[in-house]
């Protein structure tokens, strides 16, 4: 199997796309973070002590999915034009949503997912002085287009 990322020696390496065409490219991706339900409630309430948790984790989510370039070492740079982060609040969990947006020769899946990642990162971060047995989990891709221009 060849491996796009890995040159003839075995060495990882960044892939060129530059003679890919442009195309409008968008991915969703998903996860959750499983929390008690008297932390839940605090949520709701806005009662945690840190702040406005689905805002602050909201825009925590959209600043990671800008910087996803910057944290996974052979992700290509992109324009985007969007990234949405939105939330579910389920009796035990709140289900975390990604979208991100863009015209590129590379997908966008990557910063859909570190939206996500980042966004259950912030909400564990704000609500740990109150809920120890926090998980995060499932974080996945749900889907992925492309459009040529």
């Amino acid at each position: 199997m060849d491996l796009s990322h890995v040159d003839e020696n075995g060495n990882a390496r960044m892939v060129d796309v530059g003679a890919k065409p442009m195309s409008r490219r968008a991915a969703v991706a998903s996860g959750w973070i499983q929390l008690n339900a008297a932390t839940i409630e605090l949520i709701r309430r806005n009662k945690i002590k840190k702040g406005d948790v689905l805002a602050v984790a909201r825009v925590a989510g959209i600043q990671g999915g800008k910087r996803t370039a910057e944290l996974i070492p052979l992700c290509h740079n992109v324009f985007l034009h969007r990234i949405d982060v939105n939330f579910e609040i389920r009796p035990d969990r709140i289900v975390i949503t990604g979208r991100a947006d863009c015209e590129a020769q590379t997908g966008v899946e990557m910063e859909a997912l570190t939206a996500v990642s980042v966004a259950a990162l912030s909400i564990y971060d704000m609500c740990k002085a109150v809920d120890r047995e926090m998980v995060i989990g499932d974080i996945h891709l749900v889907e992925k287009t492309k459009h040529e221009l």
